[in-house]
């Protein structure tokens, strides 16, 4: 079940965004989310920049609206966290999370992409 997470900014009106609880990730999910070559471009970005990423900092060839659901996706199935400073929606990777959940998943999944992307030459 999603739960709203807490923000030190909640009590003066920011918004939270809803994520799921640690124990509430699903594997199914996980994958069905990384399958996107769009949404495994934006966890390969969030991986190699080892920082919060603002939504901007990413770039993608696909419209806003599709940006967000993107986005929208990988937090909801607890791929990433999303979090608000100011106007900015900032992501982070769940690695912490999904590393005790499915322990070297998410670094297969990189190694995997690493390795097809350089085969096809592209980053």
């Amino acid at each position: 079940m999603p739960t709203e997470t807490p923000s030190a900014g909640t009590a003066t009106g920011a918004r939270a965004l809803e994520h799921p609880r640690c124990e509430d990730i699903r594997l199914a999910e996980v994958l069905h989310a990384l399958a996107d070559p769009m949404r495994l471009r934006i966890v390969r970005r969030l991986a190699a920049a080892h920082t919060d990423l603002n939504c901007a900092d990413i770039e993608l060839p696909v419209s806003r609206s599709t940006c967000t659901h993107h986005f929208r996706v990988l937090r909801e199935n607890g791929v990433i966290r999303q979090s608000y400073r100011g106007t900015a929606k900032m992501n982070a990777l769940r690695t912490e999370d999904l590393d005790a959940l499915f322990p070297g998943l998410i670094d297969g999944v990189l190694r995997a992409a690493d390795l097809q992307a350089e085969r096809l030459g592209a980053h």
